[in-house]
C-alpha cells in the first residue's frame, strides 16, 4: 500500500474536477476538506454520502477516501501533520485532540450548525486570497485561519449530542460529549455534577453509563484521559511532569505509575518508541 507523506507542516490545495480517484493508501497526516462548488457522493472507508457545497469533512491517517463527482466540483483542501500540531498552543491542541480522539465522529460533513457554514466558506475563501498575496504577515495570517477552522470544527462536534454508540442511537452520547468537553475541568466530573447536568440520581448514575458503555464511569474517563496524554507524548514536546500537572495528576511518579499499569511501560518509553 502507497504511504503518502506530508513534507511540510501544512500544505493548502484548491481543486476543480469533473472526477476524483484515491489509491489505497495510509496518509501520516490529517485532512479537512470543504466542499466550495459541486455535487457527487464522499467515500469514507466504504461508507458513502452525498456531498453538496459548504460542506466540511474530516480525513484521519489511514483513511481510504475519494469522491464521486456528479457535476463539475471545486474542493480546498486543508492538510496538517503533528509538526504543524507541536506548534499550537495549548488551547489549540485541545481542541485538535477533542476532534481526532471523539468517539462519535462519523462519516460525512461536522458543520451541524448551518449558521457556521458561512463563516467557514469565508475563512477558506480568505485563505485562498491570502496564499495568491504576498501580504505582511502571510504565513501567521493563513495559520490564524486553519486554527479558526478548526475552532468551529471542534465546536460542532461539541454540539453533537446524539451519535451512534457502538452501532446504535444511544442517549448516553451527551455524558460522553460531555466528558471530553470538560476533561480538563476536574470538578466536572465528579458523580454529583454528573448526575445533576443529567438529571439522574447520583447513586443511578454510574450505573447507567456501564449499562450503556460497558465501562464504569471512572474507567472510561481514566482511559480518555490515557489517550489524549499519549496523542501529548506523541505530538508535543512537552515534558511529562507538564503532562501531569494538566491531567490532574499529582506528580509525575503517579503518571507514571497509572499509564504503566493501562499501557504496560512508561510515558518516556512510550514517546521514545513513537519518534
Amino acid at each position: 500500500m502507497e504511504v503518502q507523506n506530508l513534507y511540510s507542516t501544512y500544505e493548502l490545495e484548491w481543486l476543480e474536477t469533473h472526477e476524483y480517484t484515491a489509491k489505497p493508501r495510509k496518509n501520516t497526516f490529517f485532512e479537512m476538506v470543504f466542499v466550495m462548488e459541486g455535487t457527487g457522493i464522499q467515500i469514507i472507508n466504504e461508507h458513502q454520502l452525498p456531498y453538496a457545497p459548504n460542506k466540511l469533512f474530516l480525513i484521519f491517517p489511514e483513511d481510504l477516501h475519494s469522491f464521486e463527482v456528479q457535476s463539475l466540483s471545486q474542493f480546498f483542501f486543508i492538510r496538517f501533520n503533528n509538526d504543524y500540531i507541536k506548534t499550537q498552543n495549548s488551547q489549540n491542541i485541545r481542541e485538535l485532540e477533542y476532534i481526532f480522539n471523539s468517539h462519535n465522529h462519523l462519516p460525512g460533513c461536522i458543520l451541524k450548525t448551518v449558521t457556521d457554514k458561512p463563516f467557514i466558506r469565508a475563512a477558506v475563501e480568505a485563505l485562498i486570497r491570502e496564499r495568491a498575496s504576498q501580504a505582511p504577515h502571510q504565513e501567521q495570517v493563513i495559520q490564524q485561519l486553519i486554527n479558526t477552522i478548526i475552532t468551529y470544527a471542534a465546536r460542532n462536534l461539541t454540539l453533537q449530542e446524539k451519535e451512534v454508540f457502538n452501532g446504535k442511537i444511544s442517549s448516553v452520547m451527551p455524558i460522553i460529549n460531555y466528558l471530553h468537553q470538560h476533561i480538563f475541568e476536574p470538578e466536572k466530573l465528579k458523580v454529583n455534577q454528573l448526575a445533576a447536568q443529567f438529571h439522574l440520581s447520583p447513586k443511578y448514575m454510574g450505573e447507567y453509563f456501564k449499562k450503556h458503555t460497558g465501562e464504569s464511569l471512572q474507567q472510561y474517563i481514566m482511559l480518555y484521559k490515557l489517550k489524549l496524554i499519549e496523542s501529548r507524548l506523541m505530538l508535543t514536546d512537552m515534558r511529562i511532569n507538564e503532562i501531569a500537572l494538566e491531567f490532574g495528576f499529582t506528580d509525575q511518579s503517579h503518571l507514571n505509575r497509572i499509564f504503566k499499569k493501562y499501557k504496560g511501560k512508561s510515558p518516556s518509553s512510550y514517546r521514545k518508541r513513537s519518534i
